[in-house]
């Protein structure tokens, strides 16, 4: 069986035991359930250390191999237009659809705040500030790149490797020749140990998701459950729409595009990791679909770090959720500022666990929503994250597969 059957089967398996478990309410099974979680992570954890030296040697083989260096300023420019079409499409599909789906939402009484809520909206209140314009744009260079990557800011680590990749672009031939060679095979070997990890996939997403499964059973049911009910259904309905936008602009059909995403798919869903997909993701791009190895180093890294096609899903339902906890009416003019918001304001999300909420807490006040809201969201954010990994990663693919298609008439394969 392939990999990604072999995933699906456990994922499935996974997803039944849980709700099993759940829904008999036996304490014993989901402490059974409970200790198996540190196998699933650990394997995400393997995964995860081969991501940094993976990427570095993506970005400067692909990079440092160009024939023109002009190429990665046309890519980076085809780069950009790619996120916000494709964001920007995102949002005008969630724009109609949430206010559909949440218009089903009962008008009875108001469930209690979720477990944790509140702590953790004045958490990001306190302690999250959001970031200004200066303070992003100094924060993209790292003055300690080993630093960056240990802390996981990813997006000022990644900006490192590529002028580090124009730089060696730049060398000497026989400095250019040694140093892409080495990193050639450092990605090599970290691939070969990708896939030994992945081959384990089937272990690991068991692990990480029949927990998840056992505990979650209970919230799927009342506002909580409707709320990740239409999130998935808003997240799905934007997949859905990416198959035939890759057939459409990125000349690859839609039933081989599906094959090759779903494995990074699977492991997104099971690990809640844009980066622990990354490797998978690598496979799918170079193996499958065969597209060059200078666009897919140039975008799949810098995709995992700042390409977050979720976001106008993640923003849109999560506002239209809090103004239906706290009776608060949403607008047209209000849902649209918060996915134009979505579409651009995404990048600037700082990279550290809750960025994407700091960036949304000023917005929520900006439409007259209670920023404590944020809490509600952050509790109940276990499973809306695993879908909008899917999304964010299968969104990576895509973006890389029309940045290829466009790139076909100047770059030399």
């Amino acid at each position: 069986m392939k990999e990604g059957p072999r995933v699906l089967v456990a994922l499935v398996s996974a997803v039944l035991l849980g709700v099993i478990i759940a829904s008999s309410g036996n304490t014993q099974a989901l402490r059974v359930a409970d200790a198996i979680a540190p196998v699933g992570v650990l394997w995400v954890t393997a995964i995860r250390m081969t991501v940094i030296p993976l990427l570095v040697a993506l970005i400067v083989t692909g990079v440092a191999s160009a024939s023109d260096v002009r190429d990665i300023g046309r890519m980076g420019a085809s780069a950009l237009v790619v996120f916000l079409a494709l964001l920007s499409g995102a949002a005008a599909i969630v724009i109609p659809a949430m206010p559909l789906l949440f218009s089903l939402m009962p008008n009875g009484v108001r469930p209690a705040l979720p477990p944790g809520a509140a702590e953790a909206a004045r958490e990001v209140v306190s302690g999250g500030q959001t970031p200004t314009v200066a303070s992003w744009l100094t924060s993209l260079l790292p003055s300690n790149p080993v630093s960056a990557a240990a802390d996981g800011a990813m997006v000022p680590f990644i900006l490192f490797v590529l002028l580090f990749a124009i730089a060696v672009a730049h060398s000497a031939p026989a400095s250019r020749t040694t140093l892409v060679a080495f990193f050639r095979a450092l990605g090599d070997a970290m691939m070969t140990l990708v896939r030994g990890v992945i081959w384990l996939a089937p272990v690991g997403v068991f692990a990480m998701v029949l927990p998840l499964a056992a505990r979650a059973g209970a919230s799927m049911v009342g506002a909580i459950g409707f709320y990740i009910a239409a999130y998935a259904i808003g997240t799905l309905l934007v997949i859905a729409l990416l198959y035939p936008v890759v057939a459409l602009f990125g000349g690859i059909p839609m039933r081989r595009f599906a094959r090759a995403a779903l494995p990074a798919q699977l492991i997104a869903f099971s690990s809640s990791s844009s980066l622990a997909a990354l490797p998978a993701l690598v496979e799918a791009a170079e193996d499958a679909l065969a597209l060059p190895k200078q666009v897919t180093g140039f975008m799949l890294p810098l995709g995992a770090a700042m390409f977050k096609l979720a976001a106008p899903t993640t923003w849109t339902a999560g506002a239209m959720f809090i103004a239906w906890f706290y009776n608060v009416p949403m607008d047209a003019p209000q849902l649209f500022t918060i996915a134009l918001a979505s579409v651009f304001l995404g990048f600037a999300a700082p990279g550290i666990p809750r960025g994407g909420f700091i960036m949304l807490t000023p917005l929520l006040l900006a439409v007259g929503l209670p920023v404590e809201g944020v809490g509600i969201l952050i509790a109940v954010d276990a499973i809306p994250d695993t879908i909008a990994t899917v999304l964010n990663v299968t969104g990576n693919l895509v973006a890389t597969i029309l940045v290829a298609h466009r790139s076909r008439t100047w770059l030399v394969q």
